[in-house]
Protein backbone atom coordinates (compact mmCIF):
# COMPACT_ATOMS: atom_id res chain seq x y z
CA UNK A 1 0.00 0.00 0.00
CA UNK A 2 2.66 2.25 0.95
CA UNK A 3 4.58 1.71 -2.62
CA UNK A 4 1.19 2.29 -4.23
CA UNK A 5 0.42 5.70 -2.26
CA UNK A 6 4.27 6.63 -3.14
CA UNK A 7 3.69 6.00 -7.18
CA UNK A 8 0.99 7.67 -7.22
CA UNK A 9 2.24 10.96 -5.35
CA UNK A 10 4.67 11.04 -7.99
CA UNK A 11 2.40 10.76 -10.45
CA UNK A 12 0.14 13.24 -9.09
CA UNK A 13 3.70 15.80 -8.42
CA UNK A 14 4.71 14.91 -12.18
CA UNK A 15 1.13 15.87 -12.91
CA UNK A 16 1.40 19.07 -10.92
CA UNK A 17 4.49 20.39 -12.44
CA UNK A 18 3.06 19.75 -16.42
CA UNK A 19 0.30 22.01 -15.93
CA UNK A 20 1.89 24.55 -14.25
CA UNK A 21 4.62 24.58 -16.79
CA UNK A 22 1.49 24.90 -19.09
CA UNK A 23 -0.07 27.25 -17.41
CA UNK A 24 3.54 29.53 -17.12
CA UNK A 25 3.73 28.67 -20.88
CA UNK A 26 0.44 29.72 -21.69
CA UNK A 27 0.84 33.07 -19.74
CA UNK A 28 4.32 34.00 -21.34
CA UNK A 29 2.45 33.50 -24.82
CA UNK A 30 -0.33 36.29 -23.76
CA UNK A 31 2.75 38.22 -22.84
CA UNK A 32 4.20 38.16 -26.21
CA UNK A 33 1.48 38.68 -27.84
CA UNK A 34 0.51 42.01 -25.68
CA UNK A 35 4.06 43.30 -26.72
CA UNK A 36 3.75 42.28 -30.43
CA UNK A 37 0.00 43.85 -31.15
CA UNK A 38 -0.97 45.30 -27.86
CA UNK A 39 -3.58 43.91 -25.46
CA UNK A 40 -6.32 43.08 -27.85
CA UNK A 41 -4.03 40.54 -29.43
CA UNK A 42 -4.70 38.79 -25.93
CA UNK A 43 -7.34 36.59 -26.94
CA UNK A 44 -7.45 32.35 -25.94
CA UNK A 45 -8.09 31.67 -29.67
CA UNK A 46 -4.86 33.39 -30.45
CA UNK A 47 -2.50 31.91 -27.68
CA UNK A 48 -4.07 28.40 -28.53
CA UNK A 49 -2.76 28.74 -32.44
CA UNK A 50 0.45 30.28 -31.31
CA UNK A 51 0.94 26.86 -29.02
CA UNK A 52 -1.02 24.44 -30.82
CA UNK A 53 -3.57 23.90 -28.81
CA UNK A 54 -7.27 24.27 -29.08
CA UNK A 55 -9.05 27.63 -27.41
CA UNK A 56 -11.50 24.88 -25.24
CA UNK A 57 -8.07 23.40 -23.90
CA UNK A 58 -7.14 26.73 -22.79
CA UNK A 59 -9.72 26.65 -20.36
CA UNK A 60 -8.65 23.67 -18.01
CA UNK A 61 -6.15 26.22 -17.20
CA UNK A 62 -7.67 29.71 -16.84
CA UNK A 63 -11.89 30.21 -16.64
CA UNK A 64 -11.66 33.24 -19.08
CA UNK A 65 -9.50 35.89 -20.71
CA UNK A 66 -10.10 38.23 -17.72
CA UNK A 67 -8.09 35.37 -15.25
CA UNK A 68 -5.57 34.98 -17.81
CA UNK A 69 -4.73 38.70 -17.99
CA UNK A 70 -4.71 39.22 -14.23
CA UNK A 71 -2.07 36.13 -14.14
CA UNK A 72 0.32 37.83 -16.52
CA UNK A 73 -0.31 41.63 -14.32
CA UNK A 74 0.80 39.38 -12.14
CA UNK A 75 3.83 37.97 -13.23
CA UNK A 76 4.80 41.53 -14.59
CA UNK A 77 4.03 43.34 -10.77
CA UNK A 78 6.71 40.52 -9.64
CA UNK A 79 9.20 40.82 -12.62
CA UNK A 80 9.19 44.48 -11.83
CA UNK A 81 9.39 44.47 -7.83
CA UNK A 82 12.56 41.81 -8.30
CA UNK A 83 14.07 44.03 -10.41
CA UNK A 84 14.14 47.20 -7.88
CA UNK A 85 14.46 45.11 -5.20
CA UNK A 86 17.88 43.80 -6.38
CA UNK A 87 18.80 47.67 -7.81
CA UNK A 88 18.47 48.53 -4.41
CA UNK A 89 20.12 45.75 -2.36
CA UNK A 90 23.03 46.61 -5.12
CA UNK A 91 22.92 50.69 -4.56
CA UNK A 92 25.02 52.51 -1.82
CA UNK A 93 27.03 49.30 -0.67
CA UNK A 94 30.48 51.17 -0.70
CA UNK A 95 29.53 54.82 0.90
CA UNK A 96 30.14 55.39 3.89
CA UNK A 97 27.96 58.08 5.15
CA UNK A 98 24.26 56.99 5.62
CA UNK A 99 22.92 59.69 3.92
CA UNK A 100 25.14 59.27 0.69
CA UNK A 101 23.98 55.51 1.10
CA UNK A 102 19.84 56.24 1.31
CA UNK A 103 20.24 58.95 -1.55
CA UNK A 104 21.77 56.14 -3.45
CA UNK A 105 19.11 53.47 -3.05
CA UNK A 106 16.33 55.98 -3.72
CA UNK A 107 17.96 56.84 -6.88
CA UNK A 108 18.77 52.92 -8.08
CA UNK A 109 15.01 52.11 -7.24
CA UNK A 110 13.66 55.18 -9.42
CA UNK A 111 16.11 54.75 -11.91
CA UNK A 112 15.54 51.14 -12.40
CA UNK A 113 11.86 51.96 -12.58
CA UNK A 114 12.33 54.42 -15.00
CA UNK A 115 14.68 51.69 -16.82
CA UNK A 116 12.38 48.68 -16.70
CA UNK A 117 9.60 51.03 -18.03
CA UNK A 118 11.56 52.10 -21.08
CA UNK A 119 11.97 48.97 -21.90
CA UNK A 120 8.67 47.45 -21.26
CA UNK A 121 6.21 50.20 -22.44
CA UNK A 122 3.39 47.68 -23.46
CA UNK A 123 3.69 45.84 -19.82
CA UNK A 124 4.02 49.07 -18.63
CA UNK A 125 0.58 50.42 -20.14
CA UNK A 126 -1.00 46.78 -18.90
CA UNK A 127 -0.01 47.97 -14.78
CA UNK A 128 -0.22 51.85 -15.10
CA UNK A 129 -2.13 52.81 -18.21
CA UNK A 130 -5.79 52.67 -18.44
CA UNK A 131 -7.25 49.53 -17.03
CA UNK A 132 -8.80 46.58 -19.19
CA UNK A 133 -12.37 46.29 -18.78
CA UNK A 134 -13.15 44.05 -16.18
CA UNK A 135 -10.04 44.15 -14.24
CA UNK A 136 -10.57 46.64 -11.84
CA UNK A 137 -13.70 45.19 -10.53
CA UNK A 138 -13.29 45.01 -6.82
CA UNK A 139 -11.95 41.60 -6.31
CA UNK A 140 -8.74 40.59 -4.76
CA UNK A 141 -6.64 37.80 -5.97
CA UNK A 142 -3.32 37.07 -7.37
CA UNK A 143 -2.54 40.27 -9.53
CA UNK A 144 -3.67 42.62 -6.43
CA UNK A 145 -1.75 40.72 -3.98
CA UNK A 146 1.54 40.89 -6.58
CA UNK A 147 0.77 44.91 -6.80
CA UNK A 148 1.03 45.34 -2.66
CA UNK A 149 4.18 43.34 -3.48
CA UNK A 150 5.33 45.68 -5.72
CA UNK A 151 4.22 48.47 -3.95
CA UNK A 152 5.97 47.38 -0.93
CA UNK A 153 9.46 47.31 -2.21
CA UNK A 154 9.19 51.01 -2.43
CA UNK A 155 7.44 51.13 0.75
CA UNK A 156 10.02 49.30 2.74
CA UNK A 157 12.80 51.75 1.33
CA UNK A 158 10.57 54.62 2.78
CA UNK A 159 9.98 53.40 6.21
CA UNK A 160 14.11 52.90 6.05
CA UNK A 161 14.41 56.60 4.93
CA UNK A 162 11.91 57.53 7.48
CA UNK A 163 13.27 55.52 10.35
CA UNK A 164 16.91 55.81 9.76
CA UNK A 165 16.64 60.08 8.97
CA UNK A 166 13.31 61.06 10.02
CA UNK A 167 12.49 64.24 7.71
CA UNK A 168 10.11 67.01 7.74
CA UNK A 169 5.94 66.26 7.01
CA UNK A 170 2.99 67.99 6.97
CA UNK A 171 1.13 67.94 10.52
CA UNK A 172 -2.03 65.95 10.50
CA UNK A 173 -4.01 69.68 11.43
CA UNK A 174 -2.24 70.99 8.29
CA UNK A 175 -3.88 68.34 6.03
CA UNK A 176 -7.02 69.00 4.78
CA UNK A 177 -9.96 66.59 6.80
CA UNK A 178 -11.35 64.75 4.35
CA UNK A 179 -7.86 63.83 2.76
CA UNK A 180 -6.20 63.19 6.15
CA UNK A 181 -9.47 60.24 6.81
CA UNK A 182 -8.17 58.96 3.35
CA UNK A 183 -4.67 58.81 4.27
CA UNK A 184 -5.41 57.36 8.05
CA UNK A 185 -7.45 54.04 5.99
CA UNK A 186 -4.83 53.77 3.67
CA UNK A 187 -1.76 53.81 6.42
CA UNK A 188 -4.38 51.44 8.86
CA UNK A 189 -4.29 49.13 5.62
CA UNK A 190 -0.81 49.28 5.38
CA UNK A 191 -0.51 48.08 9.13
CA UNK A 192 1.63 50.79 10.20
CA UNK A 193 1.95 53.51 12.87
CA UNK A 194 3.74 56.61 10.97
CA UNK A 195 2.35 59.56 10.39
CA UNK A 196 -0.28 60.65 8.26
CA UNK A 197 1.68 63.19 6.85
CA UNK A 198 4.72 60.48 6.44
CA UNK A 199 2.03 58.62 3.73
CA UNK A 200 1.17 61.73 2.16
CA UNK A 201 4.58 62.40 1.37
CA UNK A 202 4.97 59.01 0.25
CA UNK A 203 2.22 59.35 -2.11
CA UNK A 204 3.19 62.77 -2.98
CA UNK A 205 6.83 60.48 -3.88
CA UNK A 206 5.05 58.14 -6.28
CA UNK A 207 2.71 60.58 -8.03
CA UNK A 208 5.80 62.53 -8.97
CA UNK A 209 8.31 58.94 -9.88
CA UNK A 210 5.18 57.92 -11.74
CA UNK A 211 4.08 61.24 -13.54
CA UNK A 212 7.68 62.15 -15.01
CA UNK A 213 8.28 57.53 -16.37
CA UNK A 214 4.64 57.54 -17.42
CA UNK A 215 5.16 60.62 -19.70
CA UNK A 216 8.48 59.81 -21.00
CA UNK A 217 6.84 55.84 -21.68
CA UNK A 218 3.68 57.35 -23.42
CA UNK A 219 5.72 60.09 -25.48
CA UNK A 220 4.24 63.07 -24.09
CA UNK A 221 7.52 64.90 -23.32
CA UNK A 222 9.01 64.65 -26.96
CA UNK A 223 6.83 67.68 -28.07
CA UNK A 224 9.69 69.82 -26.36
CA UNK A 225 12.00 67.16 -24.98
CA UNK A 226 14.45 64.05 -27.85
CA UNK A 227 16.16 63.16 -24.56
CA UNK A 228 14.14 63.62 -21.48
CA UNK A 229 17.15 61.74 -19.11
CA UNK A 230 18.40 64.84 -17.74
CA UNK A 231 15.00 66.28 -16.89
CA UNK A 232 14.36 62.71 -14.87
CA UNK A 233 17.51 63.59 -13.07
CA UNK A 234 16.03 66.98 -12.17
CA UNK A 235 12.88 64.80 -10.56
CA UNK A 236 15.50 63.08 -8.53
CA UNK A 237 16.51 65.97 -6.98
CA UNK A 238 13.05 66.93 -6.01
CA UNK A 239 12.00 63.44 -4.85
CA UNK A 240 15.29 63.46 -3.00
CA UNK A 241 13.76 66.97 -1.08
CA UNK A 242 10.82 65.76 0.03
CA UNK A 243 12.60 62.85 2.18
CA UNK A 244 15.03 64.99 3.53
CA UNK A 245 17.71 63.85 1.13
CA UNK A 246 20.20 65.99 -1.50
CA UNK A 247 20.87 64.53 -5.01
CA UNK A 248 23.37 65.02 -6.24
CA UNK A 249 24.93 64.16 -3.24
CA UNK A 250 27.55 66.69 -1.91
CA UNK A 251 30.93 65.70 -2.86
Amino acid sequence: MTQAADVGTEVGSRRDRLRAATAEEIIQTARRLLVHSGPGAITLRAIAREMGMTAPGLYRYFDNRGELVRHICAGIFTELGADIHQAIQGAGAQAPDPAIKLTAKMVAACQEFRRWSLNHPAEFALLFGVPLPGLDDGRYDIADECALAFAGTFFTLFLELWSTAPFPVPEAADIDPGLAGQLTRYRDALGTDIPVGAVLTFLRCWTVLYGAVAMEVFGHMRFALEDPAPMFDLTLGDLAALVGLRYPAPA
